[in-house]
């Protein structure tokens, strides 16, 4: 259909909707008011990766047109952990370490939304503050009679943990019970009217939608993505050295710069819609590129990315880095370095550089021919590698680099 609204028109336009509750009722609703709209992370951890980023966008996206978002962190919920997509219980986290990681990922917000007072400006809120508060019998009584374990048992976060025999224990079983409550909590606190996430999350968004119809006879809406996978049909933001977190302490700018550089050919055009604020005509005539010039769009893909998650400034040293390294045959700044006043075994210069986790993967990674010195294949474990006055660097395979530097 055609949307009225600059939310929608926007979201749909750029392919962020998979599946959407009463697309006329908030067209027509975004349309006239400020919809306040919400999605949920989980806090288990001190970052957010690029899984998370497509959610983090539609958040950016609502405000741009108009909207207030709302960042809903799992501080209560996290006590319980999230069965979706998932084989086994999470380790349950003290409320200290909850806390520090809420404190953490507000950090890589503030980098994407504006937070403040005013009527569409961002709030980031726990859900600790009322689920932390409900009684026992009062959940069963007000809101359990909701919910019959035979629909619940449908839902794909339950019944996939079932068929593969994994323990779902009666903790997790309670999680979208707690979600949909969290629903139904923003709609009176804060007057929210939409749920977003992803597409696992559809059955969670649905049930919350009810819950508060049935109780206080609010309509609510609800929209999810689609799984983001990329071309060859990997799970986006999954790379074979870990997750591509989203902090720099915990992924440098330079590798988050070379994650969008290596995007495939395929995947640009989308990547530009769902992961820059380009304007779509531009984004066209990117994509619209072949052989070595599509190369200029995965690096505006790159710029782009790193400066929103990072800022302007580390995004252009990263592209620095990057062209001396590998265009420039030189060494960046930005690469990580280690200095040394005598030589160093190669196999040590490896995991001192953090390119690899032990001397065994240094050793490994030798073996494989994917070791490098200066651009020059490794072959004996035992080099000893010495500083001069231009750095010495350490490549392991083709993403990662290092120099090695005298003291």
């Amino acid at each position: 259909m055609t949307y009225s609204s600059d939310l929608l028109r926007t979201l749909d336009e750029r392919g962020y909707i998979h599946q959407l509750t009463d697309a006329e009722g908030l067209d027509s609703l975004a349309s006239k008011d400020v919809v306040p709209g919400y999605i949920g992370f989980d806090a288990t951890g001190p970052s957010l990766h690029v899984g998370h980023l497509v959610s983090i966008m539609m958040l950016r996206q609502l405000q741009k047109a108009g909207h207030k978002p709302i960042v809903i962190m799992g501080g209560g919920t996290t006590k319980v952990g999230d069965p979706s997509g998932k084989d086994e219980s999470r380790q349950m986290l003290s409320d200290d370490q909850i806390n520090a990681n809420i404190a953490s990922i507000r950090s890589i917000f503030e980098q994407f939304l504006t937070f403040g007072d005013g009527p569409t400006d961002a709030v980031m809120i726990n859900n600790d503050e009322w689920l932390s508060q409900l009684g026992y019998i009062e959940l069963l009584r007000d809101v359990g009679p909701h919910f019959t374990v035979n629909r619940m048992l449908t839902f794909d976060s339950v019944k996939l943990r079932l068929e593969r025999e994994q323990p779902l224990t009666f903790l997790e079983f309670n999680y979208m019970i707690l979600q949909a409550y969290d629903f139904l909590e923003l709609s009176r606190r804060h007057g929210c009217r939409l749920q977003m996430g992803g597409s696992d999350q559809w059955g969670n968004i649905v049930n919350g939608m009810e819950l508060t119809r049935r109780i206080d006879g609010t309509q609510l809406f609800g929209l999810t993505t689609p799984l983001i996978t990329t071309a060859d049909g990997r799970k986006m933001g999954k790379t074979a050295d870990g997750a591509v977190w989203l902090r720099a302490d915990m992924l440098s700018p330079y590798d988050y710069w070379q994650f969008w550089r290596n995007t495939q050919d395929a995947d640009v055009g989308r990547f530009l819609r769902l992961f820059t604020d380009m304007p779509l005509a531009q984004i066209e005539t990117l994509e619209a590129l072949e052989g070595a010039d599509l190369n200029d769009a995965k690096k505006q893909l790159a710029d782009a990315a790193t400066a929103m998650a990072h800022g302007a400034e580390a995004a252009q040293a990263a592209a620095q880095t990057a062209q001396q390294t590998f265009e420039g045959g030189g060494a960046g700044d930005d690469l990580p370095s280690i200095a040394i006043s005598e030589p160093i075994n190669i196999l040590d210069a490896y995991v001192e550089l953090g390119l690899v986790a032990s001397k065994k993967e240094a050793r490994r990674l030798i073996d494989g021919g994917g070791a490098r010195l200066d651009g020059e294949p490794v072959e004996d474990p035992q080099l000893l590698v010495s500083a001069g006055q231009e750095p010495v660097r350490l490549s392991a395979g083709k993403k990662k680099h290092g120099l090695i530097i005298a003291a």
